[in-house]
């Protein structure tokens, strides 16, 4: 368990400790390198791709967070702990935060107005959070 982690824990809070499922933990981490190998076919629409990256981003993330005992509240804190479980700088979490941020204007209000470079660098962002990840 990690302090800062351990300080996010309890009642009404953004994480509760529950012991790693070795399955979920695998399961996550086949589906995040999954989609993030097909975020990387350029004959898919550039919102697919974009939608497949963060997809990715947010499972490989999940399964840092998971893998240390927690389970999140809400699908932006996985990204906001990186430099707790991953050791992830902000060159990472921050394509990841304005990337939410962009999923959720595109799934609750209609505007997704992703551009090449927006998904190539989620891409990238997503690739380190994968080899962060312990084998």
């Amino acid at each position: 368990m990690s302090e800062p982690l351990d300080n996010l824990c309890g009642p009404g809070k953004q994480l509760q400790a529950e012991a790693t499922d070795a399955q979920e933990l695998a399961g996550l981490v086949r589906s995040g390198m999954a989609r993030l190998n097909d975020a990387r076919n350029t004959s898919l629409a550039l919102e697919s791709r974009f939608d497949l990256a963060y997809n990715a981003a947010h499972s490989l993330s999940l399964a840092a967070l998971r893998r240390l005992g927690y389970r999140a509240s809400n699908r932006y804190i996985v990204f906001q702990v990186l430099p707790h479980t991953l050791g992830l700088g902000p060159e990472v979490w921050r394509v990841l935060d304005k990337c939410h941020n962009m999923r959720n204007r595109g799934e609750y209000e209609g505007l997704l107005d992703v551009d090449e470079r927006l998904v190539a660098d989620l891409i990238v962002a997503t690739q380190a959070v994968g080899e962060a990840l312990p084998a």
